[in-house]
């Protein structure tokens, strides 16, 4: 069956008052930027729109709005049904360390009166930014304070609880990595396809781990995780490779004379005695980490079978698939490791041997 090749397009609005960071994040996350070089960034004027291919088709159609008080008050008058019709996502931007911090809540609730006017099903994340200015013990109570307060006034514009995420972010660490890891997880229409056939295929692998991200922002976009695995204690540890993989871009970029959004590579590997990852790509647009028991044949046939798995992993559109051609690959465990195989890949197997007992 020939499959569809629409885009899928979001709008997403990302607002907020002048100077709370706005710009700064969209051009770490999407722009390549480091974070010591976002301060030559300039005040946004009136909208910026940018059109973000994600993940194939899911086009990201992002509103970055200026937040000085001029702008505001048309994005919320003359422009209000243009600004405000057929989101899919409101990212709003707190500067913690704001002077005018009355001021910023009206103009939230402003915003999202406006929001709700238009858009009601639209979800809400509000990015309480600059947590690097709080000092570390203050910053829980600092968070749960302001949390507690926006989510009183997103309940007295008619948004339910569910609709609206709080995360803390800074530019300085791997804080806003996680928050935008949600954001696109909530945008990805077929998240739960791509989940259950990268537990088909974890399994498979008998990998501890396996994580999913996005080759060009290094945004994760979903991860497995099984076993022994699920109690490791260190719960940022996605949004940190997130930051590596961008380090390394940037490293790649001096040392080659490219532009960090072209960087790409073909493999990384890591082998210690507790444990082996490795990073490939696994689609155009994706690359995937594999974490194993530290045994060098089952890390091996592992290798191989992403490379078997890849033609299947490229079938899966960014567009909701409803049709039995988009559920015959969703479905159901095979038999054997080897059927596993041949369901994912049309017959290729690899004949590699498995991995010793963990």
């Amino acid at each position: 069956m020939e499959r569809s090749k629409r885009q899928k397009q979001r709008k997403v609005l990302l607002m907020g008052r002048s100077g709370a960071g706005k710009s700064s994040m969209r051009s770490i996350i999407f722009s390549n930027y480091v974070a010591k070089d976002v301060r030559r960034l300039g005040a946004t004027v009136d909208v910026e729109h940018s059109n973000i291919r994600f993940m194939g088709n899911l086009m990201l159609n992002l509103w970055d709005c200026g937040g000085q008080d001029s702008f505001v008050e048309s994005y919320l008058s003359n422009q209000r049904s243009h600004v405000f019709t057929s989101v899919a996502v409101l990212i709003f931007v707190f500067d913690i360390s704001s002077r005018e911090a009355a001021s910023d809540t009206l103009s939230f609730a402003s915003t999202i009166r406006a929001l709700h006017e238009f858009s009601p099903t639209s979800k809400i994340f509000v990015l309480i930014h600059k947590m690097d200015l709080v000092a570390p013990d203050h910053r829980p109570r600092v968070v749960h304070q302001k949390a507690l307060e926006l989510r009183a006034t997103c309940a007295d514009e008619g948004f339910a609880s569910q609709q609206v995420d709080f995360w803390a972010t800074s530019i300085w660490d791997q804080s806003l990595y996680r928050a935008w890891t949600q954001v696109i997880y909530f945008l990805v229409p077929n998240a739960s396809a791509i989940e259950e056939m990268l537990g088909r295929l974890a399994g498979l692998l008998e990998a501890r781990e396996v994580v999913l991200y996005e080759r060009t922002t290094c945004l994760v976009v979903t991860h497995v995780t099984r076993g022994a695995e699920e109690g490791n204690p260190y719960g940022d540890r996605f949004e940190r490779m997130s930051s590596i993989l961008k380090t390394h871009k940037h490293s790649t970029a001096r040392h080659t004379g490219t532009m960090a959004s072209e960087v790409s590579f073909a493999e990384l590997q890591i082998k210690t005695g507790e444990f082996m990852l490795f990073i490939t790509r696994l689609t155009e647009n994706t690359n995937l980490a594999v974490v194993m028991a530290s045994d060098e044949a089952s890390f091996n046939a592992a290798r191989v079978n992403v490379q078997l798995a890849r033609r299947e992993f490229a079938h899966l559109d960014i567009v909701e698939k409803k049709g039995k051609d988009g559920q015959r690959h969703a479905k159901g465990p095979v038999g054997s490791a080897e059927e596993e195989v041949r369901a994912m890949d049309d017959g290729e197997v690899s004949s590699s041997g498995r991995a010793s007992d963990r």
